[in-house]
């Protein structure tokens, strides 16, 4: 923990020199940030200063002027966690997990969830080309049961149509993005049903390791999680729902062009009119920063309570217990929480658990159509 400093009362008579680089209304500005992101940074402080006063001033400053005003970083101690007994855990389905009168599967749209997306994926009148031979709902309700089951296109079973047939019309979708522009409009329509603005202001990133079957394509290794894979990057709303989505190698670091920018680009030029962004430790610094410039949006970056590189800056003089102790376990963050709970849809899916697939697109598509699926089951009814 950082020592305590006491807050100077009266400042000193100038004797000449150099003016201070801060005036009063400045360390009223600093006060107001402090209480609003105590976790910050003095990088992120000093922007902060910097946009709401027009005045660039280093850290050394910034630091200087907190510590004469008594605002001091104290880290936190950790404490053991410690679970009581609550008898024998259970697991397995039970009476409540399973749905009745469902046929001939469970993952087969309804004629309400059909009628949502069957513009996408039909024919229009009068479009030249090779006749249709089967139907495209059951190549979709074929490629929802590959999704949901996570099985091989050659084990799908035989009241779907040949399995080359579903293969070769997810690729053409894939390739044409049509899963993600069905995402999105059942995105807006859920927006709008709920209340909210079709397109969001705010948004949240995050990025998810998760393990490669030995099938080939790109990969690699995450030091930091211990997974060999590839790396989902999500840039979701304040409810949850997908805007923009990058696969790549788990090796590629979270601030890198290839993660970073180019997701939130997408997610750009997708949605016009986002002023902030929400993110985690491993997209600031330069990262933040960088991102402000190019694309003007606010980044605001949310840190965990136990953070022991940043801590959180308090006045000791006003806080009761200046050392609590925090849990070693589950912390749910302020907005953070929403990408991880997308996360956790995601994983539903069998099929998005591991990379089976070779080409990136394809791994992003299953992530598409699951987020998708979701929506369906909720607009239908």
């Amino acid at each position: 923990m950082a020592t305590k400093h006491p807050p100077d009362s009266q400042p000193s008579a100038s004797h000449g020199g150099r003016p201070p680089a801060l005036k009063p209304e400045h360390i009223a500005a600093l006060h107001d940030i402090v209480t609003e992101r105590a976790q910050a940074s003095l990088q992120e402080i000093a922007d902060e200063l910097h946009h709401r006063c027009g005045i660039r001033v280093c850290e050394a400053t910034i630091r200087r002027a907190l510590r004469a005003q008594g605002i001091v970083r104290l880290k936190p101690t950790r404490r053991v966690y410690e679970t009581a007994a609550k008898g024998p855990k259970r697991y397995g389905y039970t009476a409540a997990h399973r749905r009745e009168d469902v046929a001939p599967y469970g993952t087969n749209l309804t004629d309400a969830e059909w009628e949502l997306v069957a513009e996408l994926f039909e024919r229009a009148p009068g479009q030249r080309g090779t006749p249709v031979h089967y139907s495209r709902r059951e190549l979709v309700n074929a490629c929802s049961y590959v999704l949901r089951t996570g099985c091989a296109w050659r084990l799908l079973p035989t009241t779907f149509p040949p399995w080359q047939a579903v293969y070769k019309a997810f690729s053409r979708w894939v390739d044409a993005g049509v899963f993600e522009q069905m995402q999105d409009r059942l995105r807006e329509q859920w927006r709008s049903r709920m209340g909210r603005a079709s397109t969001p202001t705010a948004v949240v990133i995050d990025a998810q390791s998760t393990r490669a079957s030995p099938q080939g394509g790109e990969s690699g290794f995450d030091a930091g999680k211990k997974v060999k894979g590839r790396k989902r990057n999500l840039v979701v709303d304040t409810m949850g729902l997908v805007i923009a989505l990058t696969v790549t190698a788990a090796n590629v670091q979270d601030r890198d062009a290839a993660a970073a920018a180019v997701v939130v680009a997408q997610a750009c030029a997708k949605v016009s009119g986002l002023e902030k962004r929400y993110t985690d430790g491993a997209y600031g610094g330069k990262c933040a920063r960088d991102i402000e410039q190019l694309r003007h949006m606010r980044v605001e970056v949310v840190r965990r309570p136990g953070n022991g590189t940043t801590g959180t800056l308090q006045a000791p003089a006003r806080t009761s217990e200046p050392t609590a102790e925090i849990n070693a376990g589950f912390v749910v963050l302020p907005k953070r929480w929403v990408v991880e709970r997308t996360h956790a849809w995601t994983e539903r899916w069998r099929r998005t658990v591991m990379h089976h697939d070779r080409k990136l697109a394809v791994s992003a598509a299953w992530v598409w159509l699951a987020e998708a699926r979701m929506l369906l089951s909720r607009l239908a009814y």
